[in-house]
């Protein structure tokens, strides 16, 4: 009998299989016309061609399915050419809408401006509230030469360069060089400025900036240097829409925060899970979410607007209304809500989602839950179609459209192995208690399905995106999602009751409170026990391919013998585990010795990857970019497929040597850190040694005294090259002359880094080490032609020279080097900011490769 039963839920599955093109056609439509659109936006991105191009075939297109669907007949295909006819419509659609996204307006200020910077006077009106970057996760920032900066974004309305002034459209950043507390969102203003392009990033793994405005079409940047540069022209009252909106934010805010206690350090998780505000969560406990795979739950999206909309739902259900009653009530609950919390692609897609639920109630028509999230794609890249871009974008619809997908087929899987292996027992459970209990455990399977399958759904893009994949994700899903599902649903009956009954909504605080602070605990202890995550490392796009194409095969490919299609499975999963474990051991077992110089402009940040497993940190700080530990030097650790750091070698104790440590040693596995001796016995005129040991003693770390040799590597020597004690006593040398310098011998080869050395240290550096040459050096002090001994690089005979530097640092230290070495052919010379981040390899046979990250 059993055999019988399976037999024909094996035909069924077949059958579903074959009909699954018709299903989706009938059921869910939308997905072949976004399908289609999202494909058009990716061809379009490739190819780059004007909407004249796209316009003909687009119109031609549209009128022959609109020819076809009033002159058709009772054909058996006319459902399937309607389906494609859509595709291919909603294709030339998708590129004409990002083709006229890109393209600027006659008047568009890209026009009119090449990639130098020119000094300009602009008119515009602000429309985004300013923003003071106050750097609250940087401990160094107190050494930070200038004061905290602002921006805000302007509309321009007309601009006058040196060539003359002009009406010109566009959206412009504006950064001022000091906090600005005095404008406004819709202030009108004029400003003297510096307009230039964004620098695209520098360095492998960091955050592009360029990239991120360049989606939301602004490409140029306006620099004014301090508040008086700013004149305002017109300061109009807000508008009734912009008044209404401030006020309800505030109301929101205070219905949720006004009777927490103020020190409550879940307080800004409370405002994230709530209402979307992220700027208040520490950087410990969003470094946890991060790690443990659970940074959705602080984000608001279908989860929350979801329980939102189930307890409106539920309150107007208890008051007697009908479901197209309730639904309109719902309806505008939805509308009040976009309007408090920023507008994020998750909140935006729930929103739509949500919308076309109630919608159905005045239709009576039930909404297909993938046609509805197809529907809510194409209505937000109808609005901004570079959103396809944004890894936010690709991770909310994935996750979801997994769960939509995969759910109930895992759900399912599950639960028959688990009767499966009940039914191999000698009874079935009986009694109220072993029934509730069974009942119990299917609410945490069909959670686990849910679970596993977002996970399935966005572990690809994760991965591309942010190198890692957190395979525990859905059992700390299991886990931490009652708790976060009752601080959802008490913190919006919270809100709700603040000015009903104020008494009963003070008693909840006190209960958020408590359970916040449990979910923060709970989320830091998975996170401090390290194995949430595996760290891979930037992936080729062709292996996420292959993995999506793995899962529509599993969810959707039948066989006549599921053994054939175990079969592929196996071979597909292990080919993709295959390739990742092998990726992995190529990046943390080593066979060359890799050199990477960071671009963090005016400072230093070298990382040395040895053979074998070992990373050598030499330095990590700039001068005037902020946080590079955090921003540029882990990111990077995380693009090469590590987080581990055996070793932090600080050359003195200058600020642009080491204001990025105390950041690395949050986000990295850091072993020693190690300093010579003149780090701790120089005058530490600013306290920034002080600063940073201080800062590193919260952390457990003490820095230690660096002996003569480091031995990390069979393979590989880091040699520490010192003068003589009495010279460096001597009064002509200043701390920099005391910096640490270098050498590193692999194969043959020779890197010397001089760290800040300058001429009285290089000159005695020629007479002490009168054999010293190198193959690759790190020229002294940035590349300073003011503190350059002549004689000296020419004495190390290198191949490659790398200067450490910031643009407009040295103004004129373009062909520095070539003139003191008086042979444009002597060397390979690299300039960190014209070239980014510089990499040079090192193969066990001696071979020197050497290549920068911007071409």
């Amino acid at each position: 009998m059993d055999d019988i039963r399976r037999k024909l839920a094996q035909i069924d599955r077949q059958l579903a299989g074959r009909n699954l093109h018709e299903k989706i056609i009938t059921t869910c439509p939308l997905l072949f016309v976004t399908t289609g659109f999202i494909t058009g936006i990716l061809v379009q991105d490739r190819l780059d061609w004007p909407v004249s191009v796209w316009l003909i075939p687009f119109v031609l297109l549209v009128t022959i399915a609109v020819l076809f669907f009033f002159y058709r007949q009772s054909w058996p295909y006319c459902r399937y050419v309607t389906a494609y006819l859509a595709f291919v419509c909603f294709f030339c659609l998708g590129a004409v809408r990002l083709a006229d996204f890109r393209m600027p307006d006659a008047g568009d200020i890209r026009n009119f401006l090449d990639n130098e910077p020119k000094l300009a006077t602009i008119h515009g009106l602000i429309i985004s509230e300013p923003h003071i970057n106050k750097y609250p996760d940087w401990k160094f920032a107190r050494f930070k030469p200038t004061d905290p900066s602002s921006s805000f974004y302007l509309k321009l309305d007309e601009a006058q360069t040196n060539k003359g002034g002009t009406k010109m459209s566009g959206i412009l950043r504006v950064q001022v060089g000091e906090p600005v507390y005095d404008l406004k969102a819709g202030d009108y203003i004029r400003a003297y400025c510096l307009l230039e392009s964004f620098s695209p990033t520098t360095n492998p793994g960091q955050f592009d900036f360029s990239d991120y405005l360049a989606d939301k079409n602004i490409f140029l940047g306006a620099m004014v240097e301090m508040r008086e540069g700013i004149e305002v022209i017109e300061s109009p009252p807000a508008g009734i829409f912009v008044r209404f909106r401030a006020k309800i934010r505030q109301i929101a805010a205070r219905a949720l925060s006004g009777d927490l206690p103020q020190e409550d350090s879940g307080r800004g998780l409370l405002q994230a899970l709530l209402l979307g505000y992220r700027g208040d969560i520490d950087s410990d406990t969003y470094e946890a979410f991060r790690k443990t795979g659970l940074l959705h739950f602080i984000s608001l999206s279908g989860l929350h607007l979801g329980i939102l909309i189930g307890i409106i739902w539920w309150l107007c259900k208890t008051a007697g209304l009908m479901k197209p009653a309730r639904a309109f009530v719902c309806i505008i609950s939805l509308v009040i809500f976009l309007l408090i919390v920023p507008a994020r692609a998750p909140t935006l897609r729930a929103a739509v989602i949500g919308f076309v639920f109630c919608l159905s109630f005045f239709f009576r028509r039930r909404a297909n839950p993938v046609n509805t999230l197809s529907l809510a794609a194409v209505v937000l890249l109808l609005i901004r179609p570079t959103q396809l871009f944004e890894p936010g974008w690709q991770l909310s619809f994935a996750t979801v459209l997994g769960i939509l997908v995969f759910t109930d087929k895992i759900a399912g899987f599950l639960r028959g192995v688990i009767s499966g292996r009940i039914s191999t027992g000698k009874s079935h459970p009986t009694g109220p208690f072993k029934r509730a209990a069974a009942k119990f455990a299917d609410k945490i399977l069909s959670l686990f399905s849910v679970g596993l399958a977002a996970w399935l759904g966005g572990a690809g893009i994760l991965l591309y995106h942010f190198y890692t994949i957190t395979p525990l994700a859905s059992l700390w899903t299991v886990l931490v999602f009652p708790l976060v599902a009752a601080i959802l649903t008490l913190g919006f009956f919270k809100m709700i009751l603040f000015f009903i009954l104020p008494t009963l909504s003070f008693i909840i605080a006190y209960v958020l409170t408590f359970l916040s602070e449990l979910l923060v605990s709970i989320v830091k202890l998975i996170a401090s026990l390290d194995i949430s995550q595996i760290l891979i490392g930037r992936v080729p796009p062709a292996l996420v391919l292959f993995y999506y194409g793995i899962i529509i095969f599993a969810g959707y490919a039948s066989f006549r013998r599921p053994l054939v299609k175990r079969i592929i499975l196996v071979i597909a999963i292990a080919a993709v585990i295959i390739s990742i474990g092998v990726i992995k051991r190529q990046r943390t077992h080593r066979s060359d010795l890799i050199f990477t110089c960071l671009d963090v402009g005016h400072g230093q940040a070298i990382l040395l990857q040895m053979p074998g497993r070992a990373n050598v940190l030499f330095d990590a700080g700039s001068m005037y970019k902020s946080d590079i530990g955090g921003k540029i030097v882990a990111p990077f650790m995380n693009y090469a497929g590590t987080n581990r750091i055996d070793a932090v070698i600080i050359s003195h104790n200058d600020v642009d040597h080491i204001n990025g440590i105390p950041e690395l040693v949050e986000y990295c596995r850091v072993g020693e850190i190690y300093a010579n001796d003149d780090f701790f016995n120089r005058a530490d005129q600013w306290g920034t040694a002080a600063f940073l040991e201080e800062c590193l003693k919260e952390k457990g770390f003490e820095i230690e005294h660096l002996g003569e040799n480091l031995n990390f590597s069979d393979k590989a020597d880091i040699k520490i090259l010192r003068l003589s004690d009495e010279i460096y006593d001597s009064e002509k040398f200043t701390d920099n002359d005391k910096s640490l310098v270098s050498l590193i011998e692999f194969a043959g080869r020779k890197i010397l880094l001089c760290s800040d050395i300058e001429q009285a240290a290089q000159k005695e550096f020629m007479r002490q080490y009168p054999g010293l040459v190198a193959d690759i050096v790190v020229v002294p002090h940035h590349g300073s032609v003011n503190t350059l001994e002549p004689g000296f690089l020419e004495s190390l005979n290198g191949e490659i020279l790398i200067c450490s530097c910031g643009r407009g640092r040295y103004r004129n230290e373009n062909d520095i080097l070539l003139n003191q070495s008086g042979d444009s052919d002597a060397a390979k010379i690299f300039y960190t900011y014209k070239k980014g981040a510089v990499t040079v390899r090192i193969a066990q046979n001696g071979k020197i490769e050497s290549d920068a990250f911007i071409k």
